[in-house]
């Protein structure tokens, strides 16, 4: 248990990073959720007001991840957002996982480490 401690305090802005990302993640579900509603309705309005204040915390955070790593570390590692939008897909939504999917966000993560690794 102390190695895992250890390892979160060594590598705290990524845990951080990731914290983040896994919340602005969520904009994808409560959007689709608001986009499920009649327009204009309560529960469209909750679930849109939802996605904005994501939205809001997400850019605030952003920010102060980009004060304590580089641009384009973060940029590399938000697109796991990919993954977890293929996750609350199936998990809220019921949609089905195909590999044509999965082989899609493979050349997209890879797509993205090729652009930073040109930009370091």
């Amino acid at each position: 248990m102390k190695k895992i401690i250890t390892i979160i305090r060594k590598n705290k802005k990524y845990v951080l990073l990731h914290a983040l990302l896994l919340i602005y993640s969520f904009c994808g579900v409560f959007s689709k959720l608001a986009a499920s509603e009649e327009f204009l309705s309560i529960k469209f309005i909750i679930f849109y007001g939802i996605s904005i204040a994501i939205l809001g915390i997400y850019a605030l955070c952003w920010q102060q991840i980009l004060k304590r790593m580089s641009l384009t570390g973060a940029f590399f590692n938000k697109a796991i957002v990919i993954i977890w939008g293929m996750l609350w897909g199936s998990l809220f939504f019921n949609e089905t996982i195909s590999i044509n999917m999965v082989i899609g966000a493979i050349i997209v993560l890879i797509g993205v480490g090729v652009v930073v690794k040109n930009y370091e």
